[in-house]
């Protein structure tokens, strides 16, 4: 292991010092003071933000794992490294490389800061402020006059088009940059504002502004993204076909893209936004108030009753759902559960949706004792991942991940809920982690969008699984599901990845 200094920073008010935060090395370290190591430590806005540090401190640039303490004098109210205090996040991080794990003795939970499938939209998160061209209203304004206008608009927006149909983004083969060798191989299907009226046209069908909903934009391209519903036109695929252009199911992609691919997951993030909207659209035509129908405004961001007495405001519709994985602390065992639609040897975390008037800790004590019998304490938060892909009725889902400690260990499978609910030792979900390759599924899948892209292969709406040698015990959801990272988390907890 290469030895580091520690680094200790320090802010100065008053002439007093306040210990912001230390980095340690394991080992060595009176020699390396003695000697003066240089400093190689600095601390970026985002990282700053991360830790609650002043935004003062200047990137972190680590090429070797260091231990991170915040604050550094030891929390007397912590479990195993836990605060005792719901809902914060007393997790080890880990991102694009270093390792930054608890100071403390005993091992504690431990999050990958690269981003959940689905989340960190590149395009939605860099939305324009209100008067800027490529604001939702301007830019929809800029729209409607694209679509009156018969000559192009020189000074207008670059529009780019993304159809759905029933769901399904529109996808290209060609469209994968990607990062490197990890390019996952396809890309999204944006067509022009000319391509989608010509696609209409084809069908006699007439290109209307209230068609379109605003996914985003990007000020260097200048380029404003929106999505489309195409279900209703079923002679547009073979079109489409021509141009290598296909409509894949959105849980395909999810298992298709590379994680360590940034690009990509930037684009699933992208249609998953796309789809969530969209079905929301398909779900909220009538009013819940009155039952009249309802018109989207603010280019799709929200609907309302065309009742003038009425006049609902209706927004995008967000399910949350609490997932958790159950730990038996003293046995160093977690409880998992199968339901009959899994494949043969697939396991996953508890998961159930909230109730009105409960908070997301009573939820996960609740739906716990509920499919399982058991009891749970302390509950700790792990993070949270959007969910697009869930049933048809709820457009998007927020998967919120707890860690659960379990206070009976007695199991009572609720049927009905569940076909089975059974403690696993560590070192058999380790090893089954081992043994599932992940990797090998993900190309298995990239393969068949490519295919389907290029006609020749059928559309595919099944379930992947991890592919594994056929020795291990168990399986579990990829790496795109939260459930995965919850469950490798918690096994690997005691080497602080």
């Amino acid at each position: 292991m290469l030895d580091v200094v520690i680094i200790t920073v320090r802010k100065r008010k008053r002439k007093k010092e306040k210990l912001l935060f230390e980095l340690r090395s394991p080992r060595n370290e009176d020699f390396l003071m003695a000697n003066s190591a240089r400093t190689i430590v600095t601390v970026s806005k985002s990282t700053c933000r991360l830790l609650r540090l002043p935004p003062s401190s200047a990137s972190i640039n680590l090429h070797t794992p260091f231990f991170l303490s915040y604050p550094p004098p030891p929390n007397p109210n912590t479990r195993n490294g836990i605060p005792i205090s719901r809902f914060c996040s007393p997790f080890n991080t880990s991102f694009h490389g270093p390792t930054f794990s608890s100071s403390t003795r005993t091992p504690s939970m431990s999050i990958n800061l690269q981003s959940h499938a689905f989340a960190r939209n590149p395009i939605r998160s860099k939305t324009p402020k209100p008067g800027h061209p490529l604001f939702p209203d301007s830019s929809f304004e800029s729209l409607k006059t694209k679509l009156l206008t018969k000559t192009p608009l020189i000074s207008s927006p670059d529009f780019k088009i993304l159809p759905f149909k029933k769901g399904w983004p529109l996808v290209s083969c060609n469209g994968g940059k990607g990062n490197g060798d990890s390019a996952s191989g396809w890309g999204l299907g944006w067509i022009s504002l000319a391509d989608c009226k010509s696609l209409l046209a084809l069908r006699g069908s007439q290109l209307t502004e209230d068609l379109f909903v605003y996914l985003g934009s990007s000020v260097e391209d200048d380029a404003v993204y929106w999505a489309i519903d195409f279900s209703g036109e079923d002679d547009l695929d073979e079109e489409l076909g021509r141009k290598q252009l296909s409509f894949i199911e959105l849980r395909t992609l999810m298992v298709a893209t590379n994680w360590s691919d940034s690009w990509a997951m930037g684009q699933l993030a992208v249609a998953g936004h796309g789809r969530a909207l969209l079905d929301w659209h398909r779900t909220s035509r009538f009013c819940g108030h009155c039952g009249e129908r309802t018109v989207p405004m603010e280019a799709g961001k929200r609907r309302e009753c065309s009742n003038q007495s009425c006049k609902l405001r209706i927004f995008p519709r967000v399910d949350p759902v609490v997932i958790m994985l159950v730990i038996d602390q003293e046995n160093d065992r977690a409880l998992l559960s199968r339901q009959s639609r899994y494949v043969p040897r697939k396991w996953s975390c508890l998961a159930g949706f909230m109730e009105p008037g409960e908070s997301l800790e009573e939820a996960v004590i609740r739906e716990t004792l509920e499919e399982t019998g058991i009891e749970v304490g302390e509950v700790v938060y792990h993070s949270s991942q959007p969910w697009p892909v869930g049933r048809s009725t709820m457009p998007c889902q927020l998967m919120v991940g707890f860690f659960a400690y379990a206070k009976s260990l007695d199991i009572r499978v609720d049927k009905a809920e569940l076909e089975d609910a059974q403690w696993h030792k560590r070192e058999d979900v380790k090893r089954a982690l081992t043994l599932s390759e992940y990797e090998k599924t993900q190309r298995t899948a990239a393969a068949k969008v490519e295919q389907m892209c290029k006609g020749a292969e059928t559309r595919h709406s099944g379930d992947f699984n991890a592919e594994d040698s056929g020795l291990a015990s168990m399986l579990f959801p990829g790496p795109y599901a939260i459930a995965h990272q919850l469950i490798s988390s918690w096994a690997y907890q005691d080497n602080g990845k």
